[in-house]
């Protein structure tokens, strides 16, 4: 499997994981929801809130990359986040919106990648204004990671709160190779 088959298994499974969380917080009452648990971003809403900020805060940097993907523009429409913990909305529905064109933007980015754009250096400024600059392929590897990171919070929230998620492992959407 090379590079841009990983990235496109990666956006697969991304949204996969996050229509199973989206379902199993739909069915809890909106208090639970918010209700703050301990967790890095309080309650399950918050951590499932930071995972579209993050999002959106990198699709907006990988915007600027320069193959200048048209996949990216609906990202650029949007807001930018103040904040890492700033909510973006005040109910699951609209949060689950926007969670599903971002998934829908980041499944068309990864079909529109070519080997040779993943080896360009991307800069951008991180959060606290501090001018970056790093290879893109690690970068994307970082996007995947944060989202799976938080994810795995998300579903031990959902857990604890007696919502089953179901199999979260990668290797569900992994096809089978016949043996000869």
């Amino acid at each position: 499997m090379n590079r841009l088959e990983q990235l496109a298994l990666q956006a697969r499974y991304n949204q996969w994981m996050n229509d199973k969380l989206y379902q199993a917080a739909a069915r809890l009452p909106a208090a639970v929801l918010q209700q703050d648990n301990g967790a890095f971003f309080g309650s399950l809403f918050g951590t499932l809130n930071h995972i579209v900020v993050g999002d959106t805060l990198w699709l907006q940097r990988f915007a600027r990359h320069p193959a200048a993907f048209a996949a990216l523009q609906p990202v650029l429409e949007i807001p930018r986040p103040a904040s890492l913990d700033g909510l973006l909305f005040d109910q699951l529905a609209e949060l689950a919106a926007r969670r599903q064109l971002l998934d829908e933007v980041i499944i068309q980015l990864c079909s529109a990648l070519e080997d040779s754009d993943l080896d360009q250096p991307l800069a951008y400024h991180n959060t606290r204004g501090i001018a970056q600059c790093k290879n893109f392929h690690a970068l994307l590897l970082h996007f995947f990671n944060h989202q799976t990171h938080h994810r795995g919070q998300a579903t031990t929230l959902l857990s604890q709160l007696g919502e089953d998620v179901g199999v979260t492992d990668l290797i569900a959407l992994i096809d089978d190779i016949p043996q000869a």
